[in-house]
Formats: structure tokens, C-alpha cells, sequence
């Protein structure tokens, strides 16, 4: 597999994933958005078709990590060479900027008039899970219900645990570079499974482009009164997940290889 491959696959793929994943989120939080309120069902189904959008797209190219903890999970068994894993997941980070500046895009208008209603509303009562987040954070990056790191690092763990080792236990397709058609729709679904039984406590980042590439866009973002970036907290969905795939990489090369 070329650089070229990795580059292009990658940086596309990720995009997508969070520029659907982001918009799902903003979709069911923003003023003025058709689907405000729609709830956590909406949520984690979309993050899931994001998923299977982005993969699909770059599972001919790339492989479709799309997830630092995915390449990490396969070069610890063998599927991806150590010497190409700086270029994963440094396009992983490049796309998943761009696809989290693409959602603050497409919902510029709501983004606007959301906060102008926040800005003339009392401010509410903080609560544990999100006095250290901006009022649209939750939009881009991930955080806890109840700020408990030790349990939010374990939560992360995980999930996506459950997610490597969903991926690796369906070995490649023909062409050797990654999940075939069916791999695709099953890594999606798993992600909705992982979002309705464990994204409650934190979000289910599961991802460390997902959620640090996003979270470094808000701290960018030009939108007044947009809060803090919660930076305290940003170091958990990178470290959970990379811990999470490893183990489950471990346990593949260990039961399964």
C-alpha cells in the first residue's frame, strides 16, 4: 500500500466519519436544527452510519482505520506495518479536523443561533458532567456524565476493546487491504451496539482523532461564547482507546491468530 493510498484514504474517510458523526450531534443539539431533540437513538445510529460511510468509501484505498486505535490494534498482529503507522494516524488527525470544520460549516447558521439564545438566557447550574465544557463541546469532542477519570479511562477502555476486537476476529478480504462490504456493515453496527450499551458514562469516543482532532477545531472555532474546550478531560478518549485496542490486539495474537 502506498503513502499516496494512506494519505488520500484516510484523510477522505475520516472526514466523512466525523463531518456525519459531528452532524448527527449537531443536528440533535443546535437551535433551529430540524432535528433538535431527536435523542440518543439518533445519536448513535448516526455515529454508526457514519461509520459505515467513511469505511466504505476508504476500505479500497487505506483499509479504513479511520482510528489510531485501529492501527495500533493491527500492527501489534501483523496487519499494518510499524513503519506506516506515523502516516495513519497523522492523516486520521488531518481528516478528522477537516470533517469537524466541515459540520461547523454546514450548521453555521444554527451554530449562530444557538448561541444568541444561550447569550440571553440565565446561565444554568453546573453540574459534575459538564462544568469544564462549553455549551457546545458535546457537538465535537466527548465528555463524562460524572467526572470520575479512573472510570472514564476504564469506560473508554472498553469500548473499545469491544470494538478492535470485533474488527480483527473478521479477518481481511481478498485484496488483503482491509474489511471487505459485509466487514464494513458490521464494524457499523457494532459501533451502534457500543454507542446504546456504553456511551452512556462518556460518550463512547473510541477514538483518539475522533475526539482530539474535533476538540482542537472548537478551541479554533471563531464562535463567541463557544466556552471552554475541557482539556482537563481531553487526555482520557486519547489513551482509553489506545489502551482498549492494544489489549484487544493482545488477546487476538493470545486466542484467535
Amino acid at each position: 500500500m502506498s503513502n499516496t493510498d494512506i494519505i488520500v484514504g484516510e484523510v477522505v474517510g475520516t472526514a466523512l466519519l466525523i463531518l456525519l458523526g459531528a452532524g448527527v450531534c449537531a443536528a440533535v443539539t443546535l437551535k433551529k436544527s430540524k432535528a433538535q431533540n431527536a435523542g440518543w437513538l439518533a445519536i448513535a445510529f448516526g455515529w454508526g452510519f457514519a461509520v459505515l460511510t467513511g469505511a466504505y468509501v476508504s476500505a479500497g484505498v487505506s483499509g479504513a482505520h479511520l482510528n489510531p486505535a485501529v492501527t495500533i490494534g493491527l500492527a501489534i498482529t501483523g496487519g499494518t506495518e510499524w513503519s506506516q503507522v506515523p502516516l495513519y494516524i497523522a492523516s486520521q488527525f488531518v481528516g478528522a479536523m477537516i470533517g469537524a470544520a466541515l459540520a461547523w460549516v454546514a450548521y453555521y447558521g444554527q451554530f449562530q443561533a444557538h448561541m444568541a439564545d444561550l447569550a440571553n438566557q440565565p446561565e444554568p447550574a453546573e453540574t459534575e458532567g459538564d462544568a469544564k465544557a462549553g455549551p457546545v463541546l458535546g457537538i465535537f469532542s466527548t465528555g463524562p456524565e460524572v467526572r470520575k477519570p479512573v472510570l472514564n479511562l476504564l469506560t473508554e477502555i472498553i469500548g473499545t476493546f469491544v470494538l478492535l476486537i470485533a474488527i480483527l476476529t473478521q479477518g481481511l478480504n481478498d485484496s488483503g487491504k482491509g474489511l471487505g462490504a459485509l466487514g464494513v456493515l458490521i464494524t457499523a453496527l457494532v459501533v451502534v451496539s457500543i454507542g446504546l450499551s456504553l456511551g452512556g458514562p462518556t460518550g463512547y469516543a473510541i477514538n483518539p482523532a475522533r475526539d482530539l482532532g474535533p476538540r482542537i477545531v472548537h478551541a479554533l472555532l471563531p464562535l463567541k461564547g463557544k466556552g471552554s474546550s475541557d482539556w482537563g478531560y481531553a487526555w482520557i478518549p486519547v489513551i482509553g482507546p489506545l489502551v482498549g485496542g492494544s489489549l484487544a490486539a493482545l488477546l487476538y495474537n493470545v486466542a484467535f491468530a
